[in-house]
């Protein structure tokens, strides 16, 4: 698998599930910056961010990429809407992607959600 390395400053969202830390922050494909992008990745440089395709697997019950990541998608959504774990409004962070998967339809506002692991310094 290839590395995409990604730094930038933007709204993070760091959460619990199951034994993971994770961070949810999006980006833009184009300049009207609607976040079209969702990057949900492991907080630990230790890992390559399997542990979410594990994860959505064994929830989820689905064995299709799409799916698997509606389901990622969704957790990450979750986690931002109820407020309820850390919110970084202006983190600066670079996240090493592993996998990219473009959806069929538009999800949560994402056409496509990238994961991998994600360095926070500040964190």
């Amino acid at each position: 698998m290839s590395l995409t390395e990604l730094t930038a400053t933007s709204r993070v969202t760091v959460f619990p599930l199951e034994a993971l830390t994770v961070a949810y922050t999006t980006q833009s494909s184009d300049e009207r910056g609607l976040g079209d992008i969702g990057i949900v990745a492991v907080v630990d440089v230790l890992s390559e961010g399997e542990e979410l395709w594990q994860l959505a697997r064994d929830f989820s019950g689905r064995s299709n990429k799409s799916d698997q990541a509606r389901w990622i998608l969704t957790q990450a959504n979750r986690a931002r809407v109820v407020a309820a774990y850390t919110d970084l409004p202006r983190a600066t962070w670079t996240a090493y992607i592993r996998r990219r998967i473009d959806l069929d339809t538009l999800f949560v506002n994402h056409d496509i959600l990238l994961t991998g692991w994600i360095a926070l310094p500040n964190f």
